[in-house]
């Protein structure tokens, strides 16, 4: 551990995350810094409520206590939630045999799927407390990265919903190693699987928040060590840790958290383990972009350049040995001081030469490839066609020949008749503009790019 880190797991009072016109107040600098220093050092943190809110987050405990508890010994329909295309339509009961638990997801925009009981109480409350927690953690990071104010708004969730909006962040009222439940899947002489090394586990979000009622939940630190982070919270306290989307959305900077739960302790438990579980998720149809890390002067590695579509990275598999082994892998350094570590980042930027902002004209290829991919990928959607994009690179040598792959999908998608079906490869710099205006207008005001490019070196150029 660093000599300047935290001993031990940070702990932020929410109170002291709500932003504030004009300058930061030194308890927002603080807070902030204290954030960011427990998420490099540990990978989460402890985000302190206010009093007032402890009794709806020990309800809510209760209520999954009394839910579980009501329900059949061993559920004659297992439900599980393993298919990747379902991640945003998930709601109602679902178990997992091999891990020994229970849930119940509440999703707003999504009618109870169980309609013969009664879910756990306090849904709407509790996910709209933990939700809004969620999204200060989240600006507090883009603070800390010096991005500009509320950076991951477009891939939020309206808030509140609008009419026939589902949301994309869950809530998950959970059951571990309910005594009834694992006793008709053990032999008697069997006992609970001790988790491995190998057990471990990445939520897919933004930001995740766990609440539990026993401890249990241990999270890898930066130097690989298990530490039990939910040890001794006080009943407005709950854990927060960063997602593989967060991940993603910050080049790599913000590293996701990598989390295994103890079941050996709930052997002999009488009722099994408790907790809330938050996710705040990136929404559907949206795409991850490292543009906003770009724009505040950060170096983006190649493997994050492209937007990434959230469908497709919440139906990708990661693997958790490729996040283990990366050498590489950026995330928050511990600053001295908030001012001074922003000068240090500055500093090192300048000074690698991998890290060069991207010119004007390969931005606008990227931001009309994400543009033209998700048009097409809605049609797509609407028709039930399931699409896979072709690489530009390997199209750029063959787009006007009959055999090319956009004209394949051109065919499959039912692509009108002399409508243009290009990527941005086939456009000069001046029509990808007039292109992204069309579909997303005031696209140019909002980008500030220095496009002096004349269209006499335009005419033939092909951007790769």
């Amino acid at each position: 551990m660093a000599a300047n880190g935290l001993p031990t797991l940070g702990r932020v009072k929410l109170c002291d995350l709500l932003p504030t016109e004009g300058s930061p107040s030194d308890s927002y600098k603080l807070a902030v810094s204290t954030l960011s220093q427990s998420l490099a050092q540990y990978s989460a943190a402890i985000i302190q409520f206010p009093a007032t809110d402890a009794a709806l987050l020990r309800s809510g405990l209760d209520s999954a206590r009394l839910y579980f508890h009501q329900r059949d010994s061993y559920p004659p329909t297992i439900h599980t939630t393993n298919d990747s295309r379902e991640w945003c339509k998930t709601s109602g009961y679902y178990s997992d045999p091999h891990s020994w638990q229970e849930s119940y997801e509440y999703r707003p925009g999504l009618t109870f799927t169980e309609s013969a009981e009664f879910p756990p109480s306090g849904l709407p409350d509790i996910f709209g407390l933990l939700g809004k927690a969620s999204r200060l953690v989240l600006d507090a990071v883009g603070f800390y990265l010096n991005l500009r104010s509320s950076p991951f708004t477009e891939i939020l969730d309206n808030v509140p919903l609008r009419s026939n909006e589902v949301s994309s962040s869950v809530l998950s009222v959970c059951c571990y190693a309910r005594p009834s439940f694992h006793h008709h899947n053990l032999a008697e002489d069997e006992q609970l699987l001790l988790y491995s090394d190998h057990d471990h586990q990445l939520d897919k979000s933004l930001i995740s928040f766990v609440k539990s009622d026993k401890a249990g939940l241990h999270v890898r630190d930066m130097h690989g060590q298990w530490i039990l982070v939910d040890v001794d919270l006080g009943p407005q306290e709950a854990v927060v840790y960063p997602g593989l989307a967060l991940y993603q959305a910050t080049a790599g900077y913000v590293s996701p958290a990598v989390y295994r739960t103890d079941l050996n302790s709930m052997q002999g438990s009488i009722e099994g383990r408790f907790s809330l579980a938050f996710k705040l998720m990136p929404k559907s149809m949206t795409s991850l972009s490292c543009s906003e890390m770009r724009a505040a002067g950060h170096g983006v590695d190649a493997q994050f350049l492209i937007p990434v579509s959230v469908d497709d990275f919440m139906q990708r598999p990661h693997s958790n040995d490729e996040l283990f082994n990366r050498q590489t892998l950026q995330s928050f350094s511990v600053p001295q001081s908030q001012d001074g570590s922003m000068k240090q980042m500055k500093k090192r930027k300048k000074s690698d030469s991998r890290l060069k902002p991207l010119p004007p004209s390969k931005r606008l290829r990227l931001e009309a490839q994400r543009v033209l991919k998700e048009r097409v990928q809605e049609i797509a959607d609407k028709k039930g066609i399931k699409l896979r994009f072709c690489n530009p690179k390997d199209c750029e040598s063959n787009h006007n020949t009959m055999n090319s792959p956009c004209a394949h999908i051109k065919m499959e998608i039912g692509w009108p008749q002399g409508v243009p079906f290009v990527h941005p490869h086939d456009l000069p710099n001046k029509a990808k503009i007039g292109f992204l205006e069309t579909y997303e207008p005031g696209w140019s005001e909002t980008h500030d790019m220095e496009l002096s490019l004349s269209e006499a070196a335009q005419g033939n150029q092909h951007v790769t």
